[in-house]
Protein backbone atom coordinates (compact mmCIF):
# COMPACT_ATOMS: atom_id res chain seq x y z
CA UNK A 1 0.00 0.00 0.00
CA UNK A 2 1.83 3.17 -1.17
CA UNK A 3 2.22 5.79 1.58
CA UNK A 4 2.58 9.51 0.90
CA UNK A 5 3.96 12.53 2.74
CA UNK A 6 2.39 15.83 1.63
CA UNK A 7 4.42 19.00 2.06
CA UNK A 8 2.64 22.32 1.48
CA UNK A 9 2.13 25.30 3.78
CA UNK A 10 -1.57 25.66 2.92
CA UNK A 11 -3.85 23.23 4.86
CA UNK A 12 -6.74 23.65 2.43
CA UNK A 13 -4.46 22.79 -0.49
CA UNK A 14 -3.16 19.70 1.32
CA UNK A 15 -6.73 18.58 1.98
CA UNK A 16 -7.46 18.82 -1.75
CA UNK A 17 -4.39 16.75 -2.59
CA UNK A 18 -5.29 14.19 0.05
CA UNK A 19 -8.80 13.73 -1.35
CA UNK A 20 -7.46 13.37 -4.87
CA UNK A 21 -4.67 10.94 -4.01
CA UNK A 22 -6.73 8.74 -1.77
CA UNK A 23 -9.05 8.03 -4.68
CA UNK A 24 -6.27 5.79 -5.99
CA UNK A 25 -6.71 2.21 -4.73
CA UNK A 26 -4.47 1.48 -1.78
CA UNK A 27 -2.92 4.96 -1.53
CA UNK A 28 -2.83 6.66 1.83
CA UNK A 29 -1.44 9.99 3.07
CA UNK A 30 0.43 9.09 6.26
CA UNK A 31 1.77 12.54 7.18
CA UNK A 32 1.60 16.23 6.27
CA UNK A 33 4.18 18.97 6.73
CA UNK A 34 4.20 22.75 6.32
CA UNK A 35 7.96 23.41 6.31
CA UNK A 36 11.15 21.83 4.96
CA UNK A 37 12.34 21.07 8.49
CA UNK A 38 9.09 19.34 9.39
CA UNK A 39 9.16 17.41 6.10
CA UNK A 40 12.62 16.06 6.89
CA UNK A 41 11.62 15.08 10.41
CA UNK A 42 8.43 13.33 9.27
CA UNK A 43 10.21 11.54 6.45
CA UNK A 44 12.69 10.05 8.92
CA UNK A 45 9.86 9.06 11.27
CA UNK A 46 7.49 7.59 8.67
CA UNK A 47 9.70 6.72 5.64
CA UNK A 48 6.82 7.09 3.14
CA UNK A 49 6.95 5.60 -0.34
CA UNK A 50 6.56 9.03 -1.91
CA UNK A 51 6.95 12.70 -0.96
CA UNK A 52 4.88 15.30 -2.79
CA UNK A 53 6.07 18.81 -2.02
CA UNK A 54 5.77 22.44 -2.98
CA UNK A 55 8.94 24.47 -3.46
CA UNK A 56 7.58 27.64 -1.83
CA UNK A 57 7.65 26.99 1.91
CA UNK A 58 8.22 29.23 4.93
CA UNK A 59 11.94 29.39 5.68
CA UNK A 60 14.05 26.87 3.72
CA UNK A 61 12.41 25.99 0.41
CA UNK A 62 11.41 22.64 -1.00
CA UNK A 63 14.82 22.39 -2.69
CA UNK A 64 16.38 22.23 0.77
CA UNK A 65 13.87 19.58 1.85
CA UNK A 66 14.67 17.47 -1.21
CA UNK A 67 18.39 17.75 -0.60
CA UNK A 68 18.17 16.78 3.07
CA UNK A 69 15.79 13.89 2.50
CA UNK A 70 17.92 12.48 -0.29
CA UNK A 71 21.06 12.82 1.84
CA UNK A 72 19.38 10.72 4.52
CA UNK A 73 17.80 8.26 2.06
CA UNK A 74 19.31 8.10 -1.40
CA UNK A 75 16.36 5.99 -2.61
CA UNK A 76 13.69 8.51 -1.55
CA UNK A 77 11.05 9.19 -4.22
CA UNK A 78 10.12 12.87 -4.37
CA UNK A 79 7.66 14.67 -6.64
CA UNK A 80 7.63 18.47 -6.83
CA UNK A 81 4.18 20.03 -7.24
CA UNK A 82 4.68 23.76 -7.68
CA UNK A 83 3.41 26.95 -9.29
CA UNK A 84 6.93 27.59 -10.60
CA UNK A 85 7.24 26.48 -14.21
CA UNK A 86 10.67 27.78 -15.19
CA UNK A 87 13.15 25.31 -16.69
CA UNK A 88 15.96 26.55 -14.43
CA UNK A 89 14.00 25.89 -11.24
CA UNK A 90 12.91 22.47 -12.48
CA UNK A 91 16.50 21.54 -13.26
CA UNK A 92 17.55 22.64 -9.77
CA UNK A 93 14.86 20.41 -8.26
CA UNK A 94 16.07 17.44 -10.29
CA UNK A 95 19.69 18.21 -9.37
CA UNK A 96 18.72 18.19 -5.69
CA UNK A 97 17.19 14.73 -6.10
CA UNK A 98 13.57 15.10 -7.19
CA UNK A 99 12.20 12.31 -9.36
CA UNK A 100 9.42 14.34 -10.90
CA UNK A 101 8.02 17.82 -11.36
CA UNK A 102 4.38 18.74 -12.00
CA UNK A 103 3.06 22.28 -12.20
CA UNK A 104 -0.01 23.24 -10.18
CA UNK A 105 -1.56 24.54 -13.39
CA UNK A 106 -1.80 20.95 -14.62
CA UNK A 107 -5.04 18.94 -14.62
CA UNK A 108 -5.38 16.43 -11.75
CA UNK A 109 -4.69 13.48 -14.05
CA UNK A 110 -1.15 14.78 -14.67
CA UNK A 111 -0.41 14.64 -10.95
CA UNK A 112 -1.82 11.12 -10.66
CA UNK A 113 0.12 9.97 -13.74
CA UNK A 114 3.33 11.39 -12.28
CA UNK A 115 2.71 9.69 -8.93
CA UNK A 116 2.29 6.32 -10.63
CA UNK A 117 5.37 6.88 -12.77
CA UNK A 118 7.66 7.80 -9.90
CA UNK A 119 6.51 4.81 -7.87
CA UNK A 120 7.54 2.65 -10.84
CA UNK A 121 10.99 4.25 -10.69
CA UNK A 122 10.48 6.53 -13.67
CA UNK A 123 11.15 10.26 -14.02
CA UNK A 124 7.91 12.19 -14.40
CA UNK A 125 7.00 15.67 -15.61
CA UNK A 126 3.80 17.44 -16.53
CA UNK A 127 3.67 18.46 -20.21
CA UNK A 128 4.31 22.15 -19.51
CA UNK A 129 7.45 21.41 -17.49
CA UNK A 130 8.74 18.96 -20.09
CA UNK A 131 8.12 21.57 -22.81
CA UNK A 132 9.89 24.31 -20.85
CA UNK A 133 12.97 22.12 -20.34
CA UNK A 134 12.95 20.93 -23.97
CA UNK A 135 12.69 24.48 -25.33
CA UNK A 136 15.47 25.63 -23.04
CA UNK A 137 17.75 22.78 -24.14
CA UNK A 138 17.00 23.26 -27.85
CA UNK A 139 17.76 26.96 -27.63
CA UNK A 140 20.93 26.25 -25.70
CA UNK A 141 19.63 28.59 -23.06
CA UNK A 142 21.42 29.01 -19.78
CA UNK A 143 20.36 30.95 -16.73
CA UNK A 144 22.29 32.43 -13.88
CA UNK A 145 21.27 29.51 -11.67
CA UNK A 146 23.16 26.99 -13.81
CA UNK A 147 26.47 28.10 -12.29
CA UNK A 148 25.25 27.81 -8.70
CA UNK A 149 25.19 24.76 -6.45
CA UNK A 150 21.86 23.71 -4.87
CA UNK A 151 23.07 25.22 -1.57
CA UNK A 152 23.92 28.50 -3.27
CA UNK A 153 20.52 28.56 -4.95
CA UNK A 154 18.88 28.09 -1.56
CA UNK A 155 20.87 30.96 -0.06
CA UNK A 156 20.15 33.16 -3.07
CA UNK A 157 16.41 32.45 -2.84
CA UNK A 158 16.20 33.33 0.84
CA UNK A 159 18.36 36.43 0.42
CA UNK A 160 16.42 37.66 -2.60
CA UNK A 161 13.18 37.13 -0.65
CA UNK A 162 14.45 39.58 1.95
CA UNK A 163 16.14 37.41 4.59
CA UNK A 164 19.22 38.82 6.31
CA UNK A 165 22.43 36.78 6.46
CA UNK A 166 21.81 35.84 10.14
CA UNK A 167 18.26 34.77 9.27
CA UNK A 168 19.52 32.63 6.38
CA UNK A 169 22.11 31.05 8.66
CA UNK A 170 19.45 30.18 11.22
CA UNK A 171 17.01 28.84 8.62
CA UNK A 172 19.60 26.59 6.98
CA UNK A 173 21.45 25.63 10.18
CA UNK A 174 24.69 27.16 8.92
CA UNK A 175 27.22 29.45 10.53
CA UNK A 176 26.96 33.13 9.73
CA UNK A 177 30.47 33.02 8.25
CA UNK A 178 29.45 30.19 5.89
CA UNK A 179 26.46 32.16 4.67
CA UNK A 180 28.53 35.31 4.19
CA UNK A 181 31.19 33.37 2.27
CA UNK A 182 28.53 31.78 0.08
CA UNK A 183 26.93 35.15 -0.60
CA UNK A 184 30.30 36.50 -1.73
CA UNK A 185 30.70 33.54 -4.10
CA UNK A 186 27.14 33.96 -5.39
CA UNK A 187 27.68 37.67 -6.10
CA UNK A 188 30.95 36.88 -7.87
CA UNK A 189 29.41 34.11 -10.00
CA UNK A 190 26.39 36.21 -10.93
CA UNK A 191 28.22 39.49 -11.32
CA UNK A 192 25.71 41.08 -8.96
CA UNK A 193 26.64 44.60 -7.92
CA UNK A 194 23.93 45.15 -5.29
CA UNK A 195 21.30 43.22 -3.35
CA UNK A 196 18.68 44.71 -5.68
CA UNK A 197 20.61 43.20 -8.59
CA UNK A 198 20.51 39.82 -6.83
CA UNK A 199 16.72 40.08 -6.58
CA UNK A 200 16.48 41.00 -10.26
CA UNK A 201 18.60 37.95 -11.22
CA UNK A 202 16.54 35.63 -9.00
CA UNK A 203 13.29 36.85 -10.55
CA UNK A 204 14.68 36.58 -14.06
CA UNK A 205 15.76 32.98 -13.44
CA UNK A 206 12.33 32.03 -12.12
CA UNK A 207 13.50 31.55 -8.54
CA UNK A 208 11.10 34.22 -7.28
CA UNK A 209 7.84 35.53 -8.71
CA UNK A 210 8.07 38.90 -10.40
CA UNK A 211 6.98 41.77 -8.14
CA UNK A 212 3.58 43.23 -9.00
CA UNK A 213 3.60 46.26 -11.22
CA UNK A 214 1.96 49.56 -10.32
CA UNK A 215 -1.86 49.63 -10.45
CA UNK A 216 -3.22 50.43 -13.88
CA UNK A 217 -4.29 54.00 -14.40
CA UNK A 218 -1.51 55.57 -12.30
CA UNK A 219 0.31 58.36 -14.04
Amino acid sequence: MPSILLVDDHPVVREGYRRLLERLPGFTVVAEAETATEAYRLYKARTPDLVILDLSLPGPSGIEAIRHIRQWDGAARILVFSMRTGAAVARQAFAAGAGGYVSKASPPRDLLTAVAGILRGERAMSPDIALAIAQDEVSGGRTALDDLSPREVEILGLTAAGATAPAVAEALCLSLKTVQNNLSLIRAKLGARTDAHLVWIAVGAGLLPAPPGPPSGEG
